[in-house]
């Protein structure tokens, strides 16, 4: 097996250097973390499990790193979460992350040199350098509503394919046959997921098949704006249009609006993934799926404190629901 000393010897560093990157450490040089982190991953080191469990005393603190603090979902879940564990005795120390990869990983390193006890984590990328120093450390982890493909952690999150198919029966049953979707990254397993069930379940809903109508933005409004620009400018007619979440969908309108008019862009009926306040006061009004975001955070935090317990945690997708606020007679 694969020891500290085998990835400091690789990387070129002292035994100590590498094995403060390896557990979190600020007080090293961004090269020296780069050549330690690399070495780690080109000789796949896990921390060893008795060491994983002497590594530190407990502190009673949780980490919780969000993607955006600014969508209300990941707000109320941050709520959720909170509470849940000032329930169980912890102190939870949130952070966010501005769906930007690199701002995670330095709250990550951040939460290590606070030596959080366990980290729930809403990713915005594949496995980054930090994760995988957080990973080879052995801090206790739990995943969000996103996942990491090839990391064994559990998840709580959305039950995305139902969501999807819930959207495309209410845009079957409207009649809509030309839709534009406006999507998120495929590096984010949420945008990945929807992505997917939208393509796959189109055809049989009588929706059409034409990829010219799919774009996808950043999960934040003014990434979905340029991205309904894009399809706009393609000059494929579309009746309706699906935001993937709910800033896509806030940029999405933005753009209807900046780009065909208010009149013509309120002839476009329009639904998302993700219900916020707003929605049912737009002309017309946005249906939308609703996720269970306090349930995903509730659920998350008892599942990282087994976790801390030595107990077994079982991930979670939560079931949606879909709040239909079509104007009847059209579509």
């Amino acid at each position: 097996m694969t020891t500290i000393k085998d990835v400091a010897a690789r990387a070129g560093v002292a035994l100590g250097t590498a094995s403060r990157v390896l557990s979190g450490s600020s007080q090293t040089s961004a090269d020296s973390r780069a050549r330690v982190l690399a070495a780690a991953a080109e000789l796949g080191y896990v921390a060893h499990g008795p060491a994983r469990s002497l590594r530190r005393a407990r502190t009673d603190v949780l980490g919780l790193l969000v993607s955006d603090i600014r969508n209300p979902f990941f707000s109320e879940l941050a709520h959720a979460a909170e509470q849940e564990a000032r329930r169980h005795g912890f102190t939870v120390l949130l952070a966010n992350a501005n769906e930007d990869a690199e701002q995670a990983d330095a709250y990550l390193r951040t939460f290590a040199g606070q030596r959080v006890d366990g980290l729930l984590f809403s990713p915005q990328d594949n496995i980054s350098p930090q994760l995988a120093a957080t990973l080879a450390s052995g801090t206790p982890l739990v995943f969000l509503n996103r996942t990491v493909e090839g990391v064994d952690a559990p998840l709580y999150g959305t039950d995305n394919a139902q969501g999807v198919q819930q959207v495309l029966s209410w845009l079957e049953r409207r009649g809509h046959r030309d839709v534009a979707f406006i999507g998120g990254p495929d590096t984010i397993s949420t945008g990945a997921e929807r992505r997917a069930a939208y393509v796959a379940g189109r055809a049989a809903h009588g929706i059409s098949t034409d990829d010219r109508l799919l774009d996808a933005g950043d999960f934040l409004a003014g990434g979905a704006a340029q991205a309904m620009g894009r399809v706009i400018d393609r000059g494929v007619p579309f009746t309706a249009v699906f935001g993937a979440n709910g800033q896509t969908t806030l940029g999405a309108v933005r753009a209807l609006r900046e780009r065909l008019g208010a009149e013509q862009a309120a002839r476009i009926e329009v639904v998302s993934f993700d219900d916020l306040d707003w929605f049912e006061f737009t002309s017309p009004p946005i249906s939308a799926v609703r996720n269970d975001a306090s349930a995903i955070g509730r659920l998350g935090v008892r599942g990282l404190i087994d976790l801390l317990a030595g107990r077994q945690a079982v991930g979670q997708r939560i079931a949606t629901t879909f709040t239909d606020r079509a104007v009847r007679g059209t579509g």
